[in-house]
């Protein structure tokens, strides 16, 4: 649960993850777009993608498989077809191995994965990974969790840029946590050659917001 809160020193209030671009192009104009957006967005890029690598990586830490972390990793940084992605995910794994060294900093077996993930470049995913392995949880509620918290996230997006009242943002933050469990499922599911991130409008629009003239987000 606080790996999950949006009050986590992260930074990740502060990216719309394509959201915005989306909404200057005229994709998404108002409450029903916003929550088809993010709907798909869940389950086409990150129960396929960042959930998935994040389902792999729990079991990766608990056997301490250091070839195997640094792989999806790597996966995940590739995955980025923007700058603006890349960066989202670097600073937010940097953030997160920041708030991690001050939390275990005295315990040297957790500090050496910590400084070893660090100095992999750390995508956010591996590092939540890392946090959920920490906290003791299952797969199943770390990926609920994690989820649940980009979902946060990405309405408080819509409810800016749109702009939305809360209460549409409710609406929209309702039938994003109906469809979480299923996502999480079929991140838990996927094998390693299922594991993709294809998505080429986000990427596109991501692309053009990093030249929007105007904007309230850094992706």
């Amino acid at each position: 649960m606080w790996l999950a809160s949006p009050a986590l020193p992260i930074g990740g209030f502060s990216y719309s993850e394509g959201l915005e671009a989306a909404i200057s192009s005229g994709w998404v104009e108002g409450e029903a777009d916003a929550a088809r957006w993010i709907v798909q967005q869940l389950q086409l890029t990150q129960a396929r993608g960042d959930m998935a690598a994040i389902a792999q990586a729990l079991p990766a830490w608990a056997a301490d498989d250091r070839t195997r972390l640094a792989a999806l990793n790597a996966w995940v940084r590739q995955t980025r077809e923007s700058s603006e992605l890349r960066l989202q995910t670097e600073q937010m794994g940097r953030s997160l191995i920041a708030w991690l060294r001050n939390q275990h900093a005295g315990d040297a077996a957790r500090l050496d994965a910590i400084e070893w993930l660090g100095a992999q470049d750390a995508s956010y995913p591996l590092a939540f990974a890392l946090a959920a392995h920490f906290s003791g949880s299952s797969a199943r509620p770390a990926l609920l969790a994690y989820a649940f918290g980009w979902a946060e996230n990405m309405v408080q997006a819509a409810i800016k840029a749109v702009p939305l009242g809360q209460s549409a943002g409710q609406r929209i933050l309702a039938q994003l946590a109906e469809r979480i469990p299923a996502a999480v499922d079929q991140a838990l599911a996927l094998p390693d050659a299922q594991r993709q991130a294809f998505s080429p409008m986000l990427a596109i629009l991501s692309a053009q917001h990093e030249n929007q003239y105007s904007r309230l987000f850094r992706s």
